[in-house]
Order: C-alpha cells, then structure tokens, then sequence
C-alpha cells in the first residue's frame, strides 16, 4: 500500500453488494462524479457539494409504526412451545408459519 489517491475506488460497489438502498448508490455516484469531474478540473473545493443535503427521492420515512400491530406469523409463533412438538407436528408449524408469510409477499 502506497501513500496517495487511489486511482479506483470500490466503496460504491461494496455498498451495493451490502445492500445500502438503490438511491443511495445513485446519489453516492453522483457525488463521485462531482468529485471526479472537480478533480479533472483541478477545482478540488468540495464545500460546495451538497454532501447532506439529500434529495427527497432519500428521505427516510421515520414515522413511527403502528403500537400493538403483531404479524399474525409472529403471533402463531408465540404459541408454539417446540419442546412439545413432534418432528411431523414441526414441520407442520413452519409449513404454516411460511403460508402467512407468502399471503403478504414477505418471503
């Protein structure tokens, strides 16, 4: 490793391969671009880029969820106790746990 700027960064591809929201990975290129395009033109001033300013395409909703809303899987979960299942009895269970899951297109 060598002391300097990198000629190529992968930052942008490893958070998509972690799995950061797409608008982030466009805003994210974006920005690279600014960055890029100041450094062909030797205009390294960065201060003038809107680095958090989001767009509203970003925006996190943060209203807060709905209280006392349980998943009817979760629910069905809650009463099974697994030490008193048989292995068909089990199997059973989870083929339901997974049908409530399926009906809500959460798989």
């Amino acid at each position: 490793v060598k002391p300097g700027p990198a000629n190529q960064s992968y930052g942008i591809d490893v958070a998509k391969l972690a799995g950061l929201p797409p608008p982030v990975i466009r805003r994210a290129r974006r920005l690279l671009e600014s960055f890029e395009w100041q450094s062909a033109q030797n205009q390294t001033n960065t201060t003038q880029l809107p680095l958090f300013d989001a767009p509203a395409e970003m925006q996190i909703d943060e209203s807060p969820a709905e209280p006392n809303t349980i998943h009817p899987a979760i629910e069905q979960l809650n009463e099974i106790n697994p030490d008193e299942l048989t292995p068909r009895a089990a199997l059973d269970a989870l083929y339901q746990l997974k049908a409530l899951l399926d009906d809500q297109n959460l798989t």
